[in-house]
């Protein structure tokens, strides 16, 4: 029923599934030896719909960019996240309040320019939120949540990248409605491909 052991067995999981499939991947020569993935992790301020206050908490992704396919789809790719919204209650909200959502989807990342990458992507998740209502048992539930996205990367040194994301949610048919928690992300990824991007400029 809680979220806590299955956001720990994910994010036991995920890495080593990830760079399973990555490191599977038939790449051509002159790539070889470039792993096509991305972990990173920061930091989430978000508006959480219920009641008033912004909390906070921690956000965790991974992106698998294959570079092996036609030239119209180079910069598709799965994104993986993972984020537990509990910190930072106002006086106005229960103070056992937690959005965490985990799940993946689609990102389409922009490389036409060297240190500087803009993205979008649509996710579906899991989400499971703690809460309080007065004179009621009814504390817990768990939804399906699609999300909208976009943000940017630049390259900070390296292979390390900083990234700003701005998400966009949608808990469906919670409390007879839509629940619509929105925020931003800061974060750094690390990029294991040594030829990252398809850089123009």
């Amino acid at each position: 029923m809680y979220f806590k052991p299955f956001l720990a067995t994910l994010l036991a999981v995920f890495p080593f599934s990830a760079a399973h499939i990555g490191f599977a991947q038939v790449v051509p020569a002159a790539h070889a030896g470039s792993l096509p993935l991305a972990i990173g992790g920061g930091f989430s301020a978000y508006n959480v719909e219920f009641q008033h206050g912004t909390m906070w908490g921690p956000t965790l992704w991974a992106d698998y960019t294959p570079g092996s396919v036609p030239a119209p789809l180079r910069g598709i790719g799965i994104e993986a996240e993972v984020r537990d919204i509990d910190l930072g209650h106002s006086s106005s909200q229960p103070s056992n309040l937690r959005e965490a959502t985990a799940g993946g989807g689609v990102i389409y990342t922009w490389r036409h320019f060297r240190n500087f990458h803009p993205y979008g992507k649509f996710l579906a998740s899991v989400g499971v939120i703690d809460f309080h209502f007065p004179r009621s048992t009814y504390d817990y539930d768990s939804r399906l949540v699609t999300s909208v996205g976009f943000g940017f990367e630049y390259r900070a040194h390296g292979n390390i990248w900083a990234r700003v994301d701005y998400e966009y949610q949608d808990w469906h048919h919670l409390f007879g409605k839509t629940l619509d928690p929105q925020g931003f992300t800061l974060g750094a990824s690390y990029h294991f491909s040594r030829n990252h991007g398809h850089a123009r400029f």
